[in-house]
């Protein structure tokens, strides 16, 4: 069950400490928590901030903590201490982005100036200044691998890789929307931007290249995150979502729902927590289940072999009786799915191979159930072309049986009913309404010319029964003593 901690104001960082126990630094408002991996309050606080503060994060030993803020500018501090041990000038507008060079001894920046910044931290002096983008910058990383690389992400829809032995950026990537966060692989060689509802995947040994290009989100991604291995991908949005990309594949594997728009996210180095920060200030912390652990249980004497052949030989005496043990019976999975009122389920369950094939009988027989219920349309509706093509291609084989007819008529009706305005957008679908078509135009034909024998044969066994009645009237003679002769 999720742990939900209310915070001063919207929460636009969260940022676990490399090492163990493992604490996360909240910003939300003009203050940064730190908060333990179970505990429900802050255990520490810094708030020597006259206005809101922006990006506390960690530096990879978990000693310092530096952190924005809307004056535009960043303070450093050590996690033991309380006051700053250095604050850093120079920016004109709020900082939004604010870590450490993988060197650990310098910081990088960037603000609303719409300037990138690297400084020094022992002499708390500014190194170089690149003001390259054309909007505020929003988001940045460092590289792990380089320690004189770091990128940036824009407003002006660009992510900037800057290297800080050069006086310029070394390499540009077009994202198309205002970039909300940015994320470099532990490679180095990988580099994902997200920005309106779009997660991007670059290789920057390429020259920025576009690998992969994500549209899983409805509203504008604001976060991003990796898990320990580099194996998941984590995108959080405004449409109050969690998304889990699988890193080989990029496809989603998993997915979080949660109240309110999200703007941070953070996954403990363990991948044993996750933490969400969402607009309203509330904090949303999930620990992962722990795996139980199956205890060696001694293996149990079993029963002498006589104990089995007890009672074999007992011949029942005249006053005994027989206690019959009530046999419990055991529901198929598709009626458990009826009985609990599943009825889309119900319908899949009886449409799989073993019983749509040698017991379509039943499959019929769910169907009439759910018509009577009267939730058949409803379980006929909203599927995709694969379960379509497997609904048209039972009913058009199955609709010329006698036994079935009646019911897969109604079904037949239905489906051409639902599924009537996307005629047209799949040819495998079109194609099992063309052999419908065909079946029950066959069928019909079949009828009219069985009607016309029928017809026919009504015709003979009206002649045959004159014919009959004429010859007996003829050998009629003495009334009712010759009808009694012939009858015996």
């Amino acid at each position: 069950t999720p742990v939900q901690i209310k915070e001063f104001g919207a929460v636009n960082k969260i940022d676990f400490s490399p090492v163990p126990p493992y604490n996360y630094a909240v910003t939300a408002s003009s203050r940064i928590h730190i908060y333990g991996r179970y505990s429900q309050e802050p255990i520490k606080t810094f708030s020597r901030f006259k206005d809101a503060a922006y990006c506390a994060t960690y530096r990879d030993d978990g000693n310092l903590l530096v952190a924005g803020s809307e004056e535009g500018s960043i303070r450093l501090f050590d996690v033991s201490g309380k006051a700053p041990l250095r604050q850093f000038d120079g920016h004109t507008k709020a900082v939004h982005v604010v870590g450490f060079l993988s060197d650990k001894y310098r910081i990088f920046s960037g603000g609303d100036d719409y300037s990138s910044n690297l400084w020094d931290i022992p002499s708390a002096t500014e190194i170089v200044s690149y003001s390259e983008h054309t909007d505020y910058v929003r988001c940045g990383c460092a590289s792990k691998v380089n320690a004189d690389v770091f990128v940036t992400g824009s407003y002006d829809h660009t992510v900037k890789l800057f290297d800080a032995r050069t006086k310029s950026s070394v390499l540009t990537i077009e994202h198309g929307q205002p970039v909300e966060s940015v994320l470099l692989f532990p490679s180095g060689g990988l580099l994902v931007s997200a920005g309106g509802r779009y997660v991007k995947v670059w290789d920057v040994l390429k020259g920025g290249q576009l690998l992969v290009s994500l549209k899983n989100h409805h509203k504008t991604v604001t976060c991003l995150c990796l898990n320990s291995s580099g194996q998941r991908l984590l995108s959080g949005s405004l449409d109050r979502h969690v998304k889990i990309y699988s890193t080989t594949s990029y496809k989603v594997v998993h997915s979080f729902n949660y109240a309110t728009s999200i703007l941070s996210l953070a996954l403990s180095p363990e991948d044993e927590t996750i933490v969400v920060g969402m607009t309203n200030g509330v904090l949303n912390v999930k620990h992962r289940k722990p795996e139980e652990r199956k205890e060696k249980s001694q293996k149990r004497r079993q029963p002498a072999y006589r104990t089995y052949v007890k009672g074999r030989t007992y011949m029942p005496k005249q006053e005994d009786f027989c206690v019959s043990k009530p046999v419990k019976r055991v529901l198929r999975k598709y009626d458990k799915l009826l009985k609990s009122f599943q009825s889309s389920k119900a319908l899949d369950a009886v449409l799989e191979p073993p019983i749509r094939l040698y017991t379509p009988e039943v499959t019929v027989a769910v169907m009439q159930e759910l018509h009577r219920r009267g939730t058949l349309r409803s379980a006929l509706a909203g599927r995709d072309e694969k379960q379509i093509n497997l609904l048209l291609t039972f009913v058009a084989r199955r609709v010329i049986e006698p036994r079935f007819t009646p019911v897969l008529v109604t079904v037949a009706d239905m489906i051409t009913d639902i599924y009537q305005p996307v005629v047209g957008q799949s040819a495998i679908v079109d194609r099992q309404f063309l052999r419908l078509q065909e079946a029950i135009g066959k069928e019909i034909d079949y009828q009219e010319e069985l009607l016309e024998v029928l017809g026919m044969m009504d015709t003979l066994f009206a002649t045959f029964t004159k014919k009959r009645a004429t010859y007996l009237e003829e050998n009629k003679s003495n009334g009712l003593t010759e009808t009694i002769e012939m009858n015996i």
